[in-house]
């Protein structure tokens, strides 16, 4: 089942006592500014829990990254997340759950969550013909495709890789006319395909939908794997017994790149402007892993 395939490794775990497990914040990364969508659903579908967002904004876009690359920066991040005593991960980055998902989960003892396999499982609820839009590393992994066509194998899929989406995000460049020309763009072999849903394969992508709105047919159904990841964590902590009962702590946010930026730029996302603390994670080396090749 997915809520059970992560694993127990030989890592340093920060020894926690069990009765605080409950308080323990969940963690959760992207690449920038594309988790605060899965961290608005948190507010919303789990608001007692506290958590600790992390953008690695210093290395964006994962999009256009190796499966090495991304593998790398991934458990660096995890690790950090272990030091800063989470409960649980929430992966808010496609990429990363496409390529990195399953090796990190055998690495790693705490449950990890990722974001396709419960928007796929979400996208054959709603129709027959479905388009992803996502990174070119997302795309070029088939993560979707194969998901999709493993829920229900009765579906058609098509992928389009849209590589300007998130550095036109990341710059507030969401109204800008280049943005919505770029959308069309993308969009076009999608709709010629006629689909009847579409999957926002990014976590960027949700801050578009004012732009994809305007150009999509309006029969088209949009889905979010954010809030289905949520929905997903928050069956976890009841079948771990991990829910937390008290107060949460206000959410401890922190990047790789200017703390300034982000802060700016997440203030329109949040409705509130976010105290961020710039870091160096930790040097993480591993004895390297078989991987496989993305084509």
């Amino acid at each position: 089942m997915f809520e059970h395939q992560y694993a127990v490794s030989n890592l340093p775990i920060a020894n926690h006592n069990l009765t605080h497990r409950n308080t323990a914040p969940i963690g959760l990364f992207d690449s920038g500014l594309g988790g605060l969508t899965v961290l608005r659903e948190l507010y919303r579908q789990i608001p007692q829990e506290s958590v600790v967002y992390f953008g690695d904004t210093a290395r964006l876009p994962y999009g256009t990254r190796s499966q090495a690359e991304i593998l790398q920066f991934v458990r660096e991040i995890l690790q950090w997340m272990v030091n800063q005593g989470t409960k649980m991960v929430i992966m808010a980055c496609n990429t990363s759950s496409a390529l990195a998902l399953e090796t990190v989960r055998s690495e790693f003892n705490l449950p990890i969550l990722g974001l396709i396999l419960p928007g796929a499982r979400a996208a054959v609820q709603q129709g027959k013909r479905i388009g992803v839009i996502a990174t070119p590393a997302t795309v070029s992994s088939d993560a979707y495709r194969r998901a999709v066509l493993e829920a229900n194998p009765d579906t058609s899929v098509w992928q389009v890789p849209c590589p300007e989406f998130v550095p036109l995000i990341e710059q507030g460049r969401i109204e800008d006319p280049y943005t919505f020309s770029v959308a069309q763009s993308y969009l076009q072999p999608l709709i010629e395909q006629k689909i009847d849903t579409l999957i926002y394969g990014c976590t960027h992508y949700p801050h578009l939908a004012p732009v994809l709105r305007r150009i999509l047919p309006a029969s088209v159904q949009l889905i979010d794997p954010a809030a289905h990841v949520v929905a997903a964590a928050a069956r976890e902590l009841d079948l771990l017994g991990l829910r937390n009962l008290r107060s949460p702590h206000p959410t401890r946010f922190y990047v790789s790149g200017c703390a300034d930026t982000f802060s700016q730029l997440a203030t329109q996302w949040l409705g509130y402007t976010p105290i961020v603390e710039q870091i160096t994670l930790p040097e993480v080396w591993y004895q390297s892993a078989a991987l496989e090749p993305v084509e």
